[in-house]
């Protein structure tokens, strides 16, 4: 696995440590990069939402024509991940129970820097079309893991009643007749641990080019893109997500993603 996402991080920097510092971009008339003003796009820049198969997640990227037809970027993404056995739960004795996920330890969000490079691979050289790129991307990646916390009822002694108190999970002793529901989300923020890991993703990329006349003469275009792909997070250490259940550090997703952005000269 570690030689997998070797492999997949120089694939996508390799295009980028081939341009040497005098190295001048090459021209091309491709309609998405060179229009009417006779101007190459050098820039490019979007952000957007991205739903994959264990969660959600945000992005940014912004990027450097190398070429008429490929660009390397620099990207950073955000995204939760939930184990496949998370299943919600009420408890039916409590009038104000709230739904939690029994077994849940930790919840995990992923913080993504890296770098990648996209490549065309099908163009329509007209005002409306669709663009097709492969896109690689590889760097480091923050397992974030935030303690889970819920209310738990506990019996006040010498009395038919109980008090609801707020405790870190522990499988140990909360069962599902003890546990009131899921405490607020910022319980366990200041416990927040990092677990360092690597990712490589691939995909493929469809630009929805339209183009503008006005945006044309400022020598902008706007980017609207739709990519679909794989990603493969690997860490140092078993991710601690459920209890009595299997966790991997090796974490394995089907992304798509919506951006929204714009190329300029």
């Amino acid at each position: 696995m570690r030689a997998l996402l070797l492999s997949v991080f120089l694939f996508s920097v390799a295009p980028l440590l081939a341009q040497t510092p005098n190295e001048q971009p090459v021209v091309s008339t491709n309609a998405n990069t060179y229009d009417e003003i006779g101007a190459l796009y050098r820039f490019q820049e979007s952000g957007g939402i991205m739903v994959h198969s264990n969660g959600l997640g945000i992005h940014y990227q912004r990027g450097k024509f190398l070429t008429g037809y490929s660009k390397g970027f620099f990207e950073i993404q955000l995204a939760n991940f939930r184990h496949p056995k998370e299943v919600k739960a009420e408890n039916p004795g409590f009038d104000n129970s709230k739904g939690y996920f029994y077994g849940k330890l930790n919840s995990l969000f992923m913080l993504r820097p890296g770098v990648g490079y996209q490549k065309v691979i099908y163009t329509r050289p007209r005002q409306r079309g669709v663009e097709v790129s492969y896109v690689t991307f590889a760097g480091v990646s923050l397992g974030l893991l935030k303690p889970v916390y819920l209310i738990i009822a506990r019996d006040v002694p010498n009395q038919i009643r109980y008090q609801p108190v707020t405790e870190r999970y522990d499988p140990a002793q909360h069962f599902t007749d003890n546990i009131i529901g899921r405490a607020p989300f910022s319980r366990g923020l200041a416990e927040l641990s990092v677990v360092p890991g690597v990712y490589g993703r691939a995909g493929l990329n469809f630009d929805f080019y339209n183009r503008v006349p006005e945006d044309q003469e400022r020598g902008i275009e706007k980017v609207r893109t739709l990519e679909t792909g794989i990603c493969i997070d690997a860490y140092a250490k078993r991710m601690p997500l459920m209890a009595n259940e299997q966790n991997k550090p090796v974490l394995l997703t089907v992304y798509l993603a919506l951006s929204y952005g714009r190329k300029w000269i």
